[in-house]
């Protein structure tokens, strides 16, 4: 098990959080660094085989002997001890797993990298389809010791797999911190919201001490929870924020389907973890005051020069920290030294993000063969999700890219952006930003750039897809969706398939922007290149792109 802070060790620390609302919340030396792993069982005979038969390997070289046949009766073989079927738990390292992940980055011609992107697992409740009894039973890896099963999370729960990929533009300040605390807000909001499991009842006892109890704030609580966090968008920043009424926050949305009334939904504990991340990055960068020297000179702070145009709307509160806006001091040092969110300076920029979460309803890995999973995908910006279908060798887009020139958004915010303008490459931008949601851009807030999701749920069956792909814009603009995937069918592993992804959208690229690749596998990997011809569709013109980028005399004026 993790020594980190267990979660419901947080869970008490929050709940007098709001008992008592001047209490600080807790700092981040209170919550758990990210599980970049995953725990699973492996038989103990495989940590070190030779304890079992100790006089195996002890006889000097010059006295063994070659084997001439079987030496041992039946007899003999009967009395053999029996093999050992215990099993121990051991921690993987996802990153490291090149045959279950990837990740491919360039910063191509650009001359620092912004992008950033995270793999591991997360301590939240199941959020799986739950499977039948009749295919539960008869599920491989269920009945023997190990058998290639994941240990359970601390949570009860088979554990959940978290991917994520940040675009930074202007600065790796604000991807950085998605990086780092993105996924702290989405465990916060699911302890909030008393996220109930989809795996268990609470009829037994073990399961209801595991159970959230109502959540720490209660079902009325976990509407006034919705509200207070849209006043307060509301309030700090105002503009499109006075009327924000988010998709799945249904105790203020008005058009709230049947299934996403419940309070303590996963689309609902995702939008809240989305929201509040930006609104603390929002605050946090509004609240930063520079020097005297600087603010006579507008000149030399260019942010100072470009002031945002709600900067008369930011409420400035000093005295009440940002939830998760302190970093540890370091050793010897004093707390009052914590650096803020983003460095100490004001930051304009922000970042997109793009979060996958893989559940499964039994503890059999979601790359198992056999293994049924539930994908929930969480998006802002322009970064993308692909997955690649067994059948047929196609690509599914789970994400759209969040522009001016998208119908949906265009509706969303032309009421409050009468700045919409075409760039020399036929774009349309809104006050100089291509992307309508992203984080942090505290100058652009009050036209509507937000970080609310747009969210996607998949029930992936067993084997139905291969892999799936996550991308940052540096390769989704310039390789179409199916070249995407055809590329990686390929590759031998996951890893090779990022890393060839990646370096083949700066290959071919005029001016190659930061490129990240991800690439997770699924139960039918094995089985990607039967469906449609494999990677045959595109293999022409990416060959004929390739070749091009290679003559210097082709991209001459």
């Amino acid at each position: 098990m993790s020594h980190h802070a267990h979660p419901y060790s947080i869970r008490s620390a929050l709940r007098a959080v709001f008992r008592d609302p001047c209490s600080p919340r807790p700092s981040i030396s209170q919550r758990r660094a990210f599980h970049e792993y995953f725990v699973t069982h492996l038989p103990s005979s495989s940590l070190s085989p030779d304890k079992q038969h100790a006089n195996h390997h002890r006889l000097p070289r010059d006295e063994s002997s070659p084997h001439s046949g079987p030496s041992r009766t039946p007899a003999q073989l009967a009395h053999q001890p029996a093999v050992s079927r215990d099993t121990t738990i051991v921690r993987i390292p996802i990153k490291s797993a090149k045959h279950h992940f990837g990740a491919g980055v360039s910063r191509g011609s650009r001359p620092y990298n912004e992008d950033t992107y995270q793999a591991g697992t997360i301590e939240m409740p199941a959020f799986a389809k739950r499977q039948p009894v009749s295919l539960t039973r008869t599920l491989p890896g269920q009945g023997g010791a190990g058998g290639g099963q994941s240990a359970k999370s601390e949570s009860g729960d088979p554990q959940v797999f978290y991917f994520g990929v940040f675009d930074g533009h202007g600065g790796s300040e604000c991807s950085d911190f998605l990086r780092d605390r993105l996924h702290g807000y989405i465990e916060e909001a699911a302890l909030l919201f008393g996220m109930d499991s989809s795996l268990r009842n609470g009829s037994s006892a073990d399961d209801a001490s595991l159970e959230f109890e109502g959540g720490i704030m209660g079902e009325q609580d976990a509407e006034d929870l919705q509200k207070s966090l849209v006043s307060m968008w509301r309030e700090t920043v105002g503009g499109y924020f006075k009327r924000f009424k988010p998709e799945h926050f249904p105790a203020v949305s008005n058009n709230s389907s049947a299934e996403q009334m419940n309070s303590s939904s996963i689309e609902t504990v995702l939008a809240y973890a989305f929201l509040k991340a930006d609104l603390d990055f929002t605050t946090a960068q509004a609240s930063k005051h520079t020097n005297a020297e600087r603010a006579q000179s507008s000149i030399d702070d260019p942010v100072l020069a470009d002031r945002p145009l709600n900067d008369n709307d930011v409420l400035f509160q000093d005295d009440r920290p940002a939830s998760q806006n302190l970093r540890a001091p370091r050793k010897g040092s004093s707390p009052d030294l914590a650096a803020p969110i983003g460095g100490a300076q004001r930051f304009k920029g922000g970042s997109t993000a793009s979060v996958a979460l893989i559940s499964t309803p039994t503890p059999v890995p979601f790359w198992h063969p056999a293994s049924p999973s539930t994908l929930i995908v969480a998006h802002a910006g322009d970064t993308r999700i692909l997955l690649s279908r067994t059948s047929d060798g196609k690509a599914l887009p789970l994400t759209t890219n969040h522009h001016p020139d998208a119908p949906v958004e265009a509706n969303r915010l032309r009421r409050y952006a009468a700045s919409f303008v075409t760039d020399s490459f036929g774009e349309e931008r809104m006050g100089g930003l291509a992307n309508t949601r992203a984080f942090g851009d505290i100058g652009s807030k009050r036209l509507g750039v937000s970080a609310e999701p747009q969210i996607t749920r998949v029930d992936l069956a067993p084997a139905e897809y291969s892999f799936v792909v996550m991308v940052s814009d540096g390769v989704s603009g310039h390789l179409t969706d199916q070249e995407i995937v055809d590329v990686v069918k390929e590759a031998r592993t996951p890893a090779q398939g990022a890393g060839d992804l990646a370096g083949f959208a700066v290959e071919v690229a005029e001016e190659a922007d930061n490129a990240t690749a991800l690439v997770v596998r699924l139960g039918g990997w094995e089985r990607r290149n039967e469906g449609g011809g494999g990677s045959l569709g595109t293999k022409r013109q990416r060959d004929y792109r390739r070749q091009e980028a290679m003559d210097p005399r082709a991209r001459r004026q």
